[in-house]
């Protein structure tokens, strides 16, 4: 199971990267939370590249295999949640990602680098 949500991990991030996604953050909770292995957590600068970013990380790990449980959040959102299981993803517009503050919530998790995910 590690070694999927490593690769899950690894070519969302890549796609989000791709699309300019800012402040990127891995966060490893399996040591703290059943929900999952790793929250990634990207903002995006408007609506537009949010979309591209949902996009873009759904046709990529797609390509690999791998099918999204359920998106919350439309195109039209500011804040978007793609859940696969041991790796959820959250996009935000830069506000709401303050303003939820995920970083502060789930500060007891590992933050990681993408060479990690290696």
């Amino acid at each position: 199971m590690e070694n999927n949500s490593q690769e899950i991990a690894r070519i969302a991030y890549d796609a989000l990267d791709e699309k300019l996604g800012q402040d990127i953050e891995i966060l490893k909770i399996d040591e703290i939370s059943v929900i999952a292995d790793y929250l990634i957590i990207a903002s995006g600068n408007n609506l537009s590249q949010i979309g591209a970013m949902i996009d873009l990380t759904e046709e990529k790990l797609g390509q690999a295999g791998f099918t999204s449980k359920r998106i919350e959040g439309s195109k039209n959102s500011t804040w978007v949640l793609m859940d696969y299981g041991d790796v959820i993803i959250h996009v935000f517009s830069k506000e709401d990602r303050l303003f939820y503050d995920l970083e502060r919530i789930w500060r007891d998790g590992r933050k990681v680098s993408r060479d990690e995910l290696n």
